[in-house]
């Protein structure tokens, strides 16, 4: 009863704490006509990052990655690093499946996270002060308001050994894999909210135990992080990724784009358009079934793209949230999320995804005073 109580307290306290921290889109197709996405379509990822960068992916403003025979190094040295890769291409449904060793360090996050523009996700993240667990978790738009979501798994010491984990999408089911065997199962039917919008891959480290972070998001890390102990590391060696382009199964069309068709979100709203050139103009609108219920050392430093409407690249990286009710697993905690009044769209994201933001913004504030210095 008093582990319950605690845990409870603390998703108060980490509701509370986010109340004043946010991240963004450049545009949410839920409030506004947005431009086209770019698809990845028939074009399958497949990166060894221990043979040194992946063009699929574009590392976020102040991301320094070093690429050996462990794989990416995603390292933070100080505090307000986040270091972060977004995909450039977006998957309607697919799979992805990525072979990583998480950074140990109390306070410290790694995370891999599916998200969309609507604020749909889907993730998989550690904390560095667990040796024995990794963290599942979904969203849909963006709400945040119940904590029945996530899930902890058991995993053999995750942050000294490298395991591949994968998560297969489609308009029926989630599910997450460790070493290729399922380990949950989330079944469309069976929940209020599902993902079904397009989404980018993004991977990401950042301090969720900094002195200046909010209290309920410390108490969420397990603690304060000592950067005396650092640099902590996570290792990111290989990824995969294949797009379902609407369907159950990897694309066999090439695809340009997907467009939302109205502000639902719905995967029944989503215009597939077909072929990469201007003599291939075809287009498919999905319908709801009837019956659904060793490389040298080198080290890459990426600079932000110019941000403009056609840029889907945000501050963003997974997680927050509790178990789901058809789980046994440890409760985790929360977030809530708040509208407000602003030019753009703001919109409260998962517990990584506002801290992220927030390591990004102190980012640029250093960069900064050091050019101006």
């Amino acid at each position: 009863m008093f582990k319950q109580l605690t845990s409870n307290i603390i998703v108060a306290l980490a509701a509370l704490d986010l109340a004043c921290a946010q991240t963004y889109t450049d545009c949410n197709p839920l409030k506004k006509t947005c431009p086209a996405e770019p698809a990845l379509g028939n074009e399958k990822v497949s990166c060894n990052f221990d043979k040194g960068e992946c063009e699929a992916f574009e590392g976020l403003l102040g991301t320094e990655v070093k690429y050996d025979n462990k794989g990416a190094h995603f390292t933070i040295r100080k505090e307000g690093e986040a270091p972060t890769f977004a995909s450039g291409k977006f998957i309607f449904f697919g799979r992805v499946d990525v072979e990583v060793q998480a950074a140990a360090g109390q306070g410290i996050v790694t995370s891999i996270v599916l998200q969309s523009n609507t604020l749909d996700e889907i993730d998989w993240e550690w904390v560095g002060g667990d040796a024995q667990q990794v963290q599942s978790n979904y969203f849909s738009k963006g709400d945040t308001t119940t904590y029945d979501r996530a899930a902890y798994h058991a995993v053999t010491d995750p942050l000294a050994t490298y395991h591949k984990y994968s998560v297969e999408w489609t308009k029926e089911a989630v599910n997450w894999m460790i070493d290729d065997n399922v380990i949950r199962t989330l079944k469309a039917a069976e929940v209020k909210g599902f993902p079904e919008s397009p989404m980018q891959i993004k991977l990401g480290t950042w301090c969720a135990g900094g002195k200046d972070t909010p209290k309920g998001t410390v108490e969420w890390a397990g603690g304060y992080t000592d950067f005396s102990k650092a640099p902590f590391e996570a290792f990111y060696k290989s990824i995969t990724i294949v797009d379902y382009a609407g369907g159950d199964s990897p694309s066999s069309k090439s695809v340009k784009e997907y467009v939302y068709g109205d502000n639902s979100g719905s995967w029944e709203s989503i215009e597939i358009k077909y072929g990469d050139s201007s003599d291939d103009k075809e287009s498919t609108k999905l319908q709801k079934p009837s019956s659904q219920a060793t490389a040298a050392p080198t080290t890459q430093v990426h600079a932000s793209k110019e941000t403009d409407t056609q840029s889907h690249v945000s501050f963003a990286t997974p997680v927050g949230g509790s178990n789901p009710s058809n789980s046994t697993n440890t409760p985790t905690k929360g977030s809530v999320p708040v509208e407000t009044d602003a030019s753009v769209d703001e919109v409260y994201q998962s517990l990584a995804n506002r801290s992220v933001a927030n390591g990004a913004i102190v980012t640029v504030a250093l960069l900064l005073v050091s050019f101006v210095a």
